[in-house]
């Protein structure tokens, strides 16, 4: 039997390895093929002596640390540029200005970063390059909220669609459809400039207009699916005005769509995703089998409510435990993907830990092979929530160690309030910003 101690190590191994896989330096040298001054990127050539000037813009929790590495690798051939990017999240760069703002409900320090990227944009023309950088956050990251929401309009229509448990594919049409900076926006803001654009996607499917909200992508979202996902969770009464009128007028054709497939803007665009969730679960595979488990990934795209998604994997642990399927334990039960939460409750989380949390009482009551199971719950972004932990492990005694803090398990769920369930119990897991973002990885070991 594996020893609690051992168990924690060999979680600790898969958080590492899984945040490795898709770290940014290396993303970005396997996906760059630099020979002399030609660029080789998804087989397409770029021959750098035929642009004035280079340029890199862009946004995410993950784009400061894009961008040094493409520093690194272009060199002088860089003339400047932009990056947006999370609270500390921020690196000193030599050629690249740096701004920080909020995530995931935006502020104003993210609507002036907006603006000067789309300022910078206006003035590059059709003989430079632009690497434009995206990944997970930058929806939020650099708001552009179009007449007449404003940035406090948005703030708030972000808050309730992330209060009803929307998919961030919903809300990432609701936020294309208010904004002059995503849905294809900033494309035609660069054009007629050579964009390249590097992503790091944070979405199940890796889809291209929702990544980011997708600045430099057609969009396939209209205002039709925008007012269904209103209808969906009954927000028309709780949001703004101005955000339903928006959305009416554009339904009605009074206001312009966003930027569609076939659009002029897109004709010297190359978008290139360079990593995502499938590599950091294969990351978290090679670690579980570096420890002596046979991984086994049972779900590549793990979506729902966090809470059903927990009793889902827990109870499908089980059944390895006890045999009932051809792989027999040791395992390492893998999914990767992005949950939801409804917020019931005034506590304080996030998706990972409230999964572990319902993970946690769900393995509570199994008596037959509760001794046998572990689970790490990781947000790969380093930050699960508005909180400081990127997640949390659950051990068999998890639920066990929070009675004897007086309240019980079940009471911290029901007022989303993981943070403080796995406080006293000391199993949150704190890996500070990892300057990524590829979602979310589960992982279960099955001893």
């Amino acid at each position: 039997m594996t020893s609690y101690i051992e168990k924690q190590a060999h979680l600790h191994h898969i958080v590492e390895r899984t945040i490795n896989a898709v770290s940014p330096d290396p993303a970005i040298r396997s996906a760059l093929k630099l020979d002399g001054d030609v660029l080789t990127v998804a087989e397409r050539e770029y021959d750098l002596n035929q642009f004035e000037r280079i340029f890199v813009l862009g946004a995410g929790k993950a784009s400061a640390a894009m961008a040094e590495t493409l520093e690194k690798i272009l060199g002088n051939r860089l003339h400047g540029g932009i990056m947006a990017t999370k609270y500390n999240h921020g690196l000193k760069l030599r050629k690249t200005r740096v701004l920080e703002s909020n995530h995931p409900v935006p502020d104003l320090a993210g609507e002036r970063a907006a603006k000067e990227l789309i300022s910078l944009a206006k003035g590059i023309s059709e003989k430079d390059l632009v690497f434009c950088l995206l990944s997970g956050g930058a929806s939020a990251i650099v708001p552009a909220p179009r007449h007449p929401v404003t940035l406090a309009i948005k703030q708030e229509t972000t808050r309730k669609l992330l209060e009803c448990g929307a998919t961030i594919n919903e809300i990432n049409a609701i936020r294309k459809h208010l904004s002059f900076f995503k849905g294809g926006h900033f494309a035609k803001a660069l054009e007629p400039a050579t964009v390249l654009t590097l992503i790091i996607s944070d979405v199940v499917g890796d889809y291209l207009d929702v990544i980011g909200s997708g600045p430099t992508a057609p969009d396939e979202s209209t205002f039709f699916d925008c007012q269904a996902i209103l209808d969906k969770y009954g927000l028309c009464g709780e949001i703004p005005d101005e955000v339903t009128q928006v959305i009416s007028d554009g339904c009605e054709g009074k206001t312009p769509e966003t930027c569609k497939e076939g659009d002029a803007c897109f004709e010297r665009v190359q978008n290139v995703i360079i990593a995502g969730n499938a590599m950091a679960v294969a990351g978290a595979a090679e670690a579980a089998r570096e420890k002596g488990y046979t991984p086994i990934v049972v779900d590549h795209s793990m979506e729902g409510e966090a809470r059903d998604v927990a009793k889902r994997l827990i109870r499908l642990a089980g059944e390895y435990s006890q045999g009932h399927h051809e792989i027999k334990p040791p395992v390492c039960l893998l999914a990767g993907g992005e949950t939801t939460v409804t917020i019931r409750g005034n506590g304080k989380g996030g998706r990972n830990q409230e999964l572990a949390l319902a993970g946690a009482i769900e393995l509570s009551g199994m008596q037959c092979c509760r001794e046998n199971i572990s689970v790490l719950c990781l947000g790969t972004d380093g930050s699960d929530g508005p909180t400081d932990a990127a997640g949390a492990f659950v051990f068999p005694d998890t639920v066990a160690r929070s009675q004897a803090q007086s309240r019980s398990a079940r009471e911290y769920l029901e007022n989303n309030n993981a943070y403080e369930f796995f406080t006293n119990t000391g199993t949150l897991l704190k890996t500070g910003p990892t300057r990524t973002n590829v979602m979310d990885v589960v992982a279960i070991l099955v001893d």
